[in-house]
């Protein structure tokens, strides 16, 4: 019995010196799997650049390398900080054999390629930065194996495709930094399930869509994110201050209401009809005076909206009254403008609406009409905000319209600032005239200032104004309501945006 246990004693004692070597060895064959693995990282980090990491050599132990640091536990590399190199060099797949990585902060060492998907296999990393270089491809997927990640910052470098829907799924995301790259689509409305999430910044993309009002999580902070820069995001909380979304005229409609331009069969109305709708043209009908005419509110028989009926030489043509007024009252918050105030985006998609009624008015029908009269009373907006182009007393019908065959203009009168130079001399009339009203009133849009505002006087105008305020400084002509909205260091990306309209 003695012997027996004896030899049980001897068994245990070499049992538990076994497992208490153990950690020892395996310390020692994991430790060299960091070490090879970074070294083969190091050949892909630095392009072979001579005299890169010049600490990474096996005479230094693998902690004490430079941007290493290791847990003090198992000794296994747990940090990777490298920054403000040129290498131009790329992730390798060796960098997913460190998996006891926890930081990983790769920022502005011009690194190219794309993320390679070993990195899901860093199941214990909390922090990647990759910010400052030139990635590209998509956001690997097999970043969703990173369950305890808390910071992905992506900022500055050159990704593509959509933003995952997955990163709804990692519950423990504080800070997401996707910033100045080429994402494009919209936002994943997953992203306010993430309870964790504090900062959203995604400033500087493609993206576009609607933020609806209902999300909640960062959607809901203006603190935590960051959307500027995505011209075609719209929606979410007013101190976003992203655009209302406007459905603009679908493809049928558009169609329609080419077909009914090119009708004959307008609604034909009496005089004592329009002389009843507005009272007798009473002043209490009286909606403005235009530059050929007066503009009264009245209601005519079988039609439900009421109308605004142009008091001029031809009569019985009439259009609705568009429940957001005109251009020039939003744009210089006339009485009766209900006080909006006109963003970038807006004001860019007036102006492209007005360019397709040009187009339509110039190239689409047989009979080229030129407008003669473009500024920004004669743009009208409905309850959508599209914009209409009205006030069509002084066009001119030119059948079949070659550069040879033009119109004159001495009988034409138009609006002072608005007019082209060669109209005022009696020049001839033509759809070139148009496109400078066109660029005039954009100016006005841009600058929130008249043409006709008492600073111009003699040779100097709106567009010499511009043209010289250009280059250098833009941001003392920008109507200061555009400009607002920025915080001073975003004021950069309003000022090229500004630059490139101009420059159009």
């Amino acid at each position: 019995m003695r012997i027996s246990m004896t030899c049980f004693l001897c068994f245990a004692i070499q049992v538990l010196v076994y497992y208490m070597l153990l950690p020892t060895n395996a310390l020692s064959l994991t430790s060299h799997t960091d070490k090879l693995a970074l070294l083969a990282l190091k050949d892909k980090l630095t392009n072979g650049v001579p005299d890169s990491l010049p600490s990474w050599n096996e005479s230094l132990s693998l902690c004490e390398w430079q941007g290493v640091a290791c847990g003090r536990r198992h000794m296994r590399v747990s940090v990777l900080h490298l920054e403000n190199q040129t290498w131009g060099g790329t992730l390798g797949p060796s960098l997913g054999n460190l998996t006891f990585l926890r930081i990983l902060k790769l920022k502005n060492l011009a690194l190219h390629g794309e993320i390679p998907v070993q990195i899901g296999r860093l199941k214990r990393l909390q922090v990647l930065i990759l910010s400052y270089n030139k990635l590209q491809g998509e956001i690997p997927v097999e970043l969703t194996n990173c369950t305890n990640i808390e910071e992905v910052n992506l900022m500055e470098n050159k990704l593509i495709g959509r933003i995952p829907t997955w990163f709804g799924s990692m519950k423990q995301l504080i800070i997401l930094n996707l910033v100045t790259n080429s994402l494009v689509g919209t936002i994943p409305s997953s992203l306010q399930n993430i309870s964790s999430l504090q900062m959203l910044y995604l400033t500087e993309n493609h993206l576009e869509g609607t933020i609806p009002y209902s999300l909640g999580g960062v959607f809901s902070n203006v603190t935590k994110i960051s959307l500027i820069g995505n011209k075609n995001l719209c929606g979410g909380i007013p101190q976003l201050k992203l655009p209302p979304c406007f459905k603009g005229p679908s493809k049928k409609h558009k169609r329609s209401l080419k077909k009914n331009l090119s009708s004959s069969q307008s609604l034909r109305v009496t005089y004592g009809e329009l002389h009843e709708a507005t009272n007798g043209f009473s002043s209490s009908n009286l909606v403005g005076t235009g530059s050929f005419g007066s503009v009264y509110k009245g209601s005519l028989l079988n039609i439900e909206r009421p109308v605004a009926i142009t008091r001029v030489k031809i009569s019985g043509y009439c259009f609705r009254v568009h429940a957001n007024g005109s251009l020039e009252n939003l744009l210089h918050n006339d009485e009766g403008s209900k006080n909006h105030s006109l963003g970038l985006t807006q004001r860019v998609d007036i102006a492209l609406d007005v360019a397709h009624a040009l187009d339509y008015l110039h190239h689409d029908e047989e009979q080229v009409v030129v407008h003669c009269d473009i500024k920004p009373s004669n743009v009208l907006l409905d309850e959508e905000m599209v914009a209409h182009l009205g006030d069509f007393g002084l066009a001119r019908l030119i059948h079949g319209y070659s550069s040879k065959d033009q119109v004159s203009s001495s009988t034409i009168k138009g609006t002072i600032g608005y007019i082209p130079p060669e109209y005022g001399a009696g020049g001839p009339v033509t759809p070139e005239g148009d496109i400078y009203s066109y660029g005039i009133m954009l100016l006005e849009m841009i600058t929130g200032k008249r043409p006709t505002d008492n600073m111009f006087c003699e040779n100097f105008n709106l567009h010499k104004l511009c043209k010289m305020k250009l280059s250098d400084e833009i941001l003392q002509i920008v109507d200061s309501r555009l400009v607002m909205p920025f915080i001073e260091d975003q004021t950069w990306i309003v000022e090229n945006n500004i630059k490139e309209c101009l420059m159009i």
